[in-house]
């Protein structure tokens, strides 16, 4: 079998790639997906007890006006916007997010904590004009020593199962919200809550379905080019073929990856050098659990998501589903939809078999369920990521500038969360795009813009 152009994934990156290369009137093209469905981590699951569940905390916001044409066409009046309501769980209070702004919530001595790290951190940085060496550094640097023991060190060691001091500080961007001291002083002094930063500020999610229902309807005009169950197996980039596990073989001109770039390069790649696989060995990410509790009962809580930065849980998170859409809980079921997420690497391992049974107790310790509501658990529902987050570490940026070339000299080029493993441009519409732009790229010679390939 011969085609143009071969994607490997059927989420966000391979689907926009296909998505563009039909616009375009390019219909010659095949996407392999292992999976028995489309959408990659953006894909959705209905559980027995007709709860819906996403991979993780996925909400819809754009930098783009063709991502948001994109989804305009596909959900149209199926959707609900939302305006974000978050908080962080520290100390016995709810500090609404983001936690820097609006630390007035806290105790008095600890709110003295946080401002007097603020002050110290503001004196430091004007005589400090190197840029910080670490991720750990940059938190100490920013936010003082308060917020650095509170929040920042906690949550984020946390998410990444990475210690700080392994990551880099390049990738924060609009990814965390920095300090403002004065603005930070007034909301204490004016009693004042902060609450608009960010770009997911206010977001749209799919009235039925979930995030996954983006990526079915993305996927639906070209669903004869997408191949299901169906795992890549090796690929020869100096013959331009790729084998499957059920022995498929696919010559191809154009190669898009985005499976994960580690197993890409480092095992998938028949003829990559060892220097290349040195490389890949470099690439660090960590696993997520996911975990659904579906509750009998509502509650009056207009909270979207929560942030945990304390150990009396095992999540980072958790999502109040069922303020996302009704239609998250089962039809006439009075219900509430918690969804939380821990993750876990080699830095921070987890008993995953423990797992739901500790989130259960965090939901309760954290005032999200009643003890009580431990009888009314009516579903508990659970999936393991075995790649969650793509980690910036400090080798990062030399890993990717010593792979992607190499590919890219041989027509190959990997996008995606995994695929680029870039995490600052990591979101559903910065992937949707990363496709988009690939399919210009073959088709009209355009330059990519999403996607930059770091050159140390």
């Amino acid at each position: 079998m011969h085609v143009k152009n071969c994607i490997l994934g059927a989420g966000p990156t391979g689907l926009g790639a296909g998505h563009r290369l039909t616009e375009l009137g390019e219909h010659d093209f095949v996407i392999l997906e292992r999976e028995s469905h489309v959408g990659g981590l953006s894909a959705s699951f209905q559980d027995d007890a007709g709860f819906t569940w996403d991979l993780g905390g996925h909400v819809v916001f754009s930098h783009y006006e063709y991502f948001d044409r994109v989804l305009d066409s596909l959900l149209g009046e199926d959707a609900l916007r939302h305006q974000r309501i978050a908080r962080v769980r520290i100390a016995g209070a709810w500090v609404p997010y983001p936690f820097q702004n609006n630390i007035r919530h806290l105790p008095g001595k600890l709110v003295w904590e946080c401002v007097e790290g603020l002050v110290t951190a503001h004196e430091r940085a004007l005589t400090e004009s190197a840029p910080a060496g670490d991720f750990a550094e940059w938190i100490d640097r920013v936010f003082g020593a308060g917020i650095a023991r509170l929040f920042m060190r906690p949550y984020n060691f946390k998410v990444w199962a990475t210690p700080p001091e392994r990551m880099q500080a390049g990738w924060i961007g609009e990814r965390v919200s920095v300090v403002d001291l004065r603005r930070v002083l007034e909301n204490i002094i004016l009693e004042k809550d902060d609450v608009c930063w960010g770009p997911n500020n206010t977001f749209r999610f799919p009235l039925e379905g979930g995030t996954g229902a983006i990526y079915t309807r993305l996927a639906a005009p070209f669903i004869d080019r997408i191949r299901l169950s169906t795992a890549v197996a090796r690929v020869d980039a100096a013959s331009k073929t790729v084998r499957t596990a059920d022995g498929l073989r696919i010559t191809y001109e154009n190669l898009l990856n985005t499976t994960p770039l580690d197993l890409f390069a480092g095992t998938l790649l028949d003829d990559a050098p060892d220097a290349l696989r040195k490389a890949a060995a470099l690439l660090e990410h960590n696993s997520v659990f996911v975990t659904g509790v579906g509750v009998a009962g509502t509650r009056d809580d207009d909270t979207c998501w929560m942030y945990f930065p304390e150990d009396d849980s095992p999540f980072y998170r958790t999502t109040n589903f069922h303020n996302y859409s009704p239609r998250n809980v089962p039809a006439g079921v009075a219900a509430r939809a918690l969804m939380a997420e821990t993750s876990f690497s080699a830095h921070k391992m987890e008993d995953q078999s423990t797992i739901m049974d500790r989130t259960v107790d965090g939901l309760v310790s954290s005032a999200l369920m009643e003890d009580s509501e431990r009888d009314a658990v009516l579903t508990r529902w659970e999936k393991v990521l075995p790649y969650g987050y793509p980690v910036p570490t400090l080798d990062r940026d030399r890993a990717l500038a010593a792979i992607q070339p190499w590919l890219e000299t041989r027509s190959i080029c990997s996008r995606g969360r995994f695929g680029g493993w870039r995490y600052e441009v990591a979101n559903m519409d910065h992937s949707v795009m990363q496709g988009k732009e690939w399919a210009d790229r073959v088709t009209r010679g355009d330059q990519e813009t999403t996607y930059t390939i770091p050159t140390t």
